[in-house]
């Protein structure tokens, strides 16, 4: 991977921990493979795939980023923060994907984190127009060029050359050089780079077991295919001939319900064991629904009892702040 330039955020190993608590109570060897503490504040698993669009915007020699992402997105509050370490601007562009939100919700979090890190804030108008979005950003960027400026886009749709996975390739074969004898290792498949990232690094050192996504944005069937998608560009990119075989594409969409962004049982269940049991915190967006995978699959047969589990943590804890409505009403109802 050398070819492709690297802006180094996160310079060492992230922990794998013993989830000793919740092994007991589920029964079986569960352990956290410490993301959130990656990169800068707040962390998480967007500082590996910034690691690589950052490396291709100082290579060339840009002052400026333009990234698109959710009103919470922990993705562009990631980029303004890795950008700033780099002396680069920012300009972060916010879909609405989440219907029904506060006050609170549109101002705390990470929106205020963008604020606090100097970011210029645009707004595009479909959450799920993911070309759309990049045009919008593209054209905002031509705008910046024509100021003088050298902007870099960091792109959204599927048609784009899948950088991000990158860093998540190099996390699966640094999972490996830590232990490499988890049975099924459990991550969030949202964008896919993550996962396919993950799943490639792991499957190419050698991984027999499972890698299992847990749906945060679409269904198991719409997700699947995106994975496939991201796989095989992620192949291409890398100038590799070979395919990852779909058989070792494994999602699980039960706690995605009621949609992106929002809070359900499953999940809400999930930030509530992780908080009693191992003093963890878990978001509601992302880590609280892969966690939940977790005995959801014990309990269905899928997981084995004793078996050695990996729970991948990808931060994102700053929206917790913005969920606060939300999450005082589902503590009081339980």
């Amino acid at each position: 991977m050398t070819e492709h330039p690297r802006a180094i955020l996160v310079p060492d190993q992230t922990p794998i921990e013993p989830l000793s608590q919740l092994s007991e109570q589920l029964g079986v060897d569960l352990w956290i493979k410490r993301d959130d503490l990656a990169g800068t504040t707040f962390g998480g698993n967007k500082s590996r795939q910034l690691e690589y669009y950052l490396g291709a915007a100082r290579a060339r020699q840009a002052d400026t980023i333009l990234i698109t992402g959710a009103v919470q997105s922990n993705f562009v509050r990631t980029a303004a923060a890795s950008a700033a370490k780099f002396g680069l601007r920012t300009i972060v562009q916010l879909e609405a994907r989440v219907p029904d939100q506060d006050a609170l919700y549109q101002t705390s979090g990470n929106v205020l984190l963008n604020q606090m890190l100097g970011a210029e804030m645009m707004h595009y108008h479909d959450g799920e127009d993911e070309a759309g979005a990049d045009a919008a950003l593209r054209a905002r960027a031509e705008e910046e060029r024509r100021k003088g400026h050298t902007p870099y886009v960091i792109p959204l749709a599927l048609g784009n050359p899948p950088l991000g996975a990158l860093g998540y390739l190099r996390a699966g074969q640094e999972i490996l050089s830590q232990d490499s004898g988890f049975d099924t290792v459990v991550v969030a498949s949202g964008s896919g780079l993550t996962h396919a990232g993950l799943l490639t690094g792991l499957v190419e050192g050698d991984f027999s077991g499972r890698v299992v996504g847990s749906c945060v944005r679409r269904d198991a069937t719409l997700q699947t295919k995106r994975i496939r998608t991201v796989l095989n560009n992620l192949q291409t990119l890398r100038g590799k001939a070979d395919e990852i075989p779909s058989e070792r594409i494994h999602i699980w969409d039960g706690a995605l319900a009621p949609g992106y962004g929002q809070i359900g049982p499953a999940a809400m269940n999930a930030i509530r064991q992780m908080a009693e049991c191992e003093g963890l915190m878990l978001d509601p967006v992302y880590t609280a629904k892969v966690f939940a995978t977790i005995p959801a699959l014990i309990e269905n047969g899928e997981i084995e009892k004793d078996s050695r589990v990996l729970f991948v943590h990808t931060g994102g804890l700053a929206s917790l702040f913005a969920y606060q409505t939300d999450l005082s009403r589902l503590l009081l109802e339980n």
